[in-house]
């Protein structure tokens, strides 16, 4: 099954991002997805296709009757073997209005191929007179339309069938063999029982195809399971807003813990989207900055921001003897003895998306622990307030960021060994940063993560903007054959080697 987002790009046909100004949103909605003209247009073909492959090929009903032919006299004529073989469109087309999302296939031919027989008697032949053989009918100026709907379900979207119907402009029949007077009998009596076969089977297909869908609606996950602590709450908030040009989808969005963690905050929204000017392109997935704001917190409840460093790049940096001259009471007090780092968040980790970037910054505990004859002995509390931004970027198909520290200052908070010489300290960790954490994160952030592809289908041209409080992915949409790409997901990318390099 397709994710939520992608989901709807194929099932709804309906959205655009053509319009400027500021969309409506509703409170509990941080993830907003609005699909374009060009969107539509690609949706809508694509179903279209997917349509006609569930039609072609279906076989209709045999056809019976008796007719009553000049010169010939009473014949029983049966048509079997009715399969509709191919479809053609020649023009379609969406439109959004108060009444619901209207479909329309104009000038569709569908080729059929059958086979005919007859039993006849006469006055003159009373033992009758019989024949059978191939028939290939073209059913022309197809009309098929359709009006749907979607309705918020308790979280879930429901397809609504409105109304639908299709017609048979023409018909066309050319036999192979058979009595001369067998063609006309066939328009005259079969004529409207075939094009009714044909418009009753392609309306079948549409309350089958819509059901379907509705089904599928109805499946999607109110959550996705994000890992271990966390899911990510994927319900739909509200009706989805249909204008004459767009619908846009609001999801809740924000992160919860999976267990018995609480988390009390309460989430605004704040300000709506400034929608740019541009090219649109097919798809825009707009997150607030409190996705991310609760993902910092559900992480932090649940105690996952604590971590115990006993090996880095320059192990000798956690062996006392190495600073000897940075804190010489350490090194007198315990002579050549190992050490490790308990660091913790002491608060959760702020994320503001700006115009420019995505700014986060922490508040960090380092507890400094010696490790004496199998004892962890604490000796000093170092505080540690650090600014950073990550500039995120789509580089062809892949995601990418870079880490900028902003900000970075300590202070100490207790100390068992006397007073430290902080601003030494401190110059000595910011070098460590600058030089060893920040080079060795951006290296990995370089590489990035290659762009979602969900059942061969992915985005393409797609770009970030930044609009407080906003990130907002826009992109088109391709049909890629080829494998499906492993992809990660946004916190592995973004916000953990944020935290990681703390």
């Amino acid at each position: 099954m397709a994710p939520t987002i992608l989901f709807l790009l194929l099932s709804s046909l309906f959205i655009s991002t053509s319009v400027v100004g500021l969309k409506q949103h509703h409170d509990d909605g941080f993830i907003s997805v609005v699909i374009s003209d060009k969107g539509l247009d690609f949706a809508k073909d694509f179903l279209i296709e997917q349509a006609i492959a569930s039609i072609v090929p279906s076989q209709l009903p045999d056809i019976e009757k008796k007719v009553k032919v000049p010169l010939v006299g009473k014949a029983q004529v049966v048509l079997s073997e009715i399969i509709i073989k191919g479809i053609q469109i020649n023009t379609s087309s969406v439109n959004i209005g108060e009444s619901g999302i209207v479909l329309v296939v104009s000038g569709a031919t569908a080729d059929l191929t059958m086979n005919w027989r007859y039993n006849a008697r006469t006055s003159l032949v009373p033992i009758g007179i019989s024949d059978s053989g191939t028939a290939t009918v073209k059913a022309e100026d197809l009309l098929v339309g359709l009006t749907v709907n979607l309705k918020n379900q308790e979280g879930t979207l429901k397809l609504i069938l409105l109304d639908y119907g299709c017609h048979v402009g023409d018909l066309s029949i050319k036999l192979s063999g058979g009595a001369a007077w067998l063609y006309q009998v066939l328009i005259d009596a079969f004529e409207g029982n075939i094009a009714s076969a044909v418009e009753e089977a392609i309306s079948k297909k549409i309350r089958e195809g819509i059901a379907q869908f509705d089904t599928l609606l109805q499946s999607l996950p109110k959550t996705v399971s994000f890992d271990k602590t966390a899911l990510l709450n994927v319900s739909f908030v509200d009706n989805p807003v249909l204008t004459n040009s767009s619908i846009e989808l609001e999801i809740n969005g924000l992160f919860t813990g999976r267990s018995k963690v609480l988390v009390p905050q309460t989430y605004y929204r704040g300000s709506e989207i400034s929608v740019p000017r541009g090219s649109p392109r097919m798809i825009e997935i707009s997150v607030h900055e409190n996705v991310l704001n609760s993902a910092s917190s559900v992480y932090f409840t649940a105690g996952s921001m604590q971590w115990i460093v006993d090996e880095i790049p320059d192990q000798a940096l956690l062996n006392t003897a190495e600073w000897r001259f940075i804190v010489p009471q350490l090194y007198e007090q315990y002579p050549n003895a190992d050490m490790n780092l308990n660091v913790s968040v002491s608060s959760p980790p702020v994320i503001q998306v700006t115009d420019k970037d995505v700014k986060g910054s922490i508040i960090l505990d380092i507890i400094i622990n010696v490790l004496e004859a199998g004892e962890v002995i604490p000796v000093a509390c170092i505080s540690v307030n650090i600014s950073a931004s990550i500039d995120v970027e789509i580089a062809r198909s892949n995601i990418v960021g870079r880490l900028e520290l902003d900000e970075f200052s300590i202070y100490l908070k207790w100390s068992k060994i006397g007073k430290l010489h902080i601003q030494t300290i401190q110059s000595l960790v910011s070098n460590v940063l600058k030089t060893v954490l920040i080079p060795f994160l951006n290296s990995e952030l370089k590489k990035g993560i290659t762009l979602p592809m969900v059942n061969g289908f992915g985005l393409e041209n797609a770009g970030i903007l930044y609009a407080h409080p906003w990130i907002m992915v826009y992109s088109d949409v391709a049909f890629l054959n080829h494998s499906y790409l492993t992809q990660k997901l946004a916190y592995d990318t973004l916000y953990k080697p944020f935290i990681s390099f703390l």
